[in-house]
C-alpha cells in the first residue's frame, strides 16, 4: 500500500528534534530509503530553515513531508487511518528492533528529542515501542542514524512481506 511516488508504505515521525542537520540528513535518508512521508512535529526545524536545506541537499523536493504542532493528534489521525505506529525509544520493557515481529503495514516510527528521547504522552499513543540494542559504553545513538537503522530495518521487512506474498 505505498503511497504516490513512495515504494514503500513506512513513514516517520521527527518529534522535538532540535538540529536542523539532524533533519536534513532524515530527510535525505528518507529519500534514499523510499520513505512515504516525513512528519514533523513540535519545534522539529523545517525545510525552510537554511541548514535543513543545506544538509538535506534537496531530498525535501523528493520526500512529502508536513510539519504538525501536535504529535499525538497526528499519531491518533494516522492510526486512524490503518498506519501502526511504533516508537523507537529505550523504554524500561526494551523490545528490540531485530526481533520485533513483523509489523502491520502502513508503518510510521517515531523518533524523538536528542537529548529527551520520545515524550511519555506521544509514547503513550503509539502501538508499540522498540529499541536499537547497544553494546557500547553510551548506550545512545544519534537521532538521525538511529532514523537510518530503523528507516531501513522497516523498509527491509516490508519487501520480505511483499515477496512471501507473490
Amino acid at each position: 500500500m505505498p503511497l504516490p511516488n513512495s515504494p514503500f508504505p513506512v513513514a516517520a515521525i521527527a518529534h522535538r528534534v532540535r538540529s536542523a542537520q539532524n533533519v536534513g540528513a532524515m530527510l535525505r535518508t528518507a529519500d534514499a530509503a523510499g520513505l512515504a512521508h516525513l512528519y514533523l512535529t513540535g519545534f522539529t526545524p523545517t525545510p525552510e530553515h537554511p541548514s535543513v536545506h543545506k544538509t538535506a541537499l534537496g531530498a525535501e523536493d523528493f520526500v512529502p513531508w508536513s510539519h504538525h504542532d501536535d504529535a499525538v493528534a497526528l499519531i491518533r489521525r494516522l492510526q486512524a487511518e490503518g498506519w501502526t505506529v511504533v516508537a523507537l525509544e529505550q523504554t524500561s520493557a526494551p523490545r528490540p528492533l531485530a526481533s520485533f515481529a513483523a509489523p502491520d503495514f502502513p508503518l510510521a516510527f517515531v523518533v524523538g528529542n536528542e537529548v529527551e528521547g520520545v515524550s511519555p504522552d506521544v509514547l503513550a499513543a503509539c502501538d508499540a515501542a522498540v529499541e536499537i540494542e547497544q553494546f557500547g559504553q553510551k548506550h545512545s545513538l544519534n537521532v538521525s542514524v538511529a532514523f537510518g537503522i530503523a528507516a531501513y530495518d522497516f523498509v527491509r521487512r516490508y519487501r520480505a512481506l511483499s515477496a512471501q506474498q507473490t
